[in-house]
């Protein structure tokens, strides 16, 4: 009864991932690559620590 109030902890680190890949996409589009890198690189980091987040929960 009480996980209802418990908050989830990856659900703030995948909305940071979510923005980081939206903001890859509208860098590729108009051109930047060196940026389109650098983001695509931190939400991949990002993803990593959100994976070990639940992988941690399951077990």
């Amino acid at each position: 009864m009480f996980n209802l109030f418990k908050s989830n902890p990856t659900k703030k680190l995948r909305r940071q991932y979510d923005k980081l890949l939206e903001r890859a996409m509208h860098a590729q589009r108009n051109g930047d690559i060196k940026t389109y890198s650098m983001l695509t690189a931190e939400s991949e980091t990002l993803y990593k620590q959100i994976e070990a987040i639940e992988n941690k929960n399951r077990a």
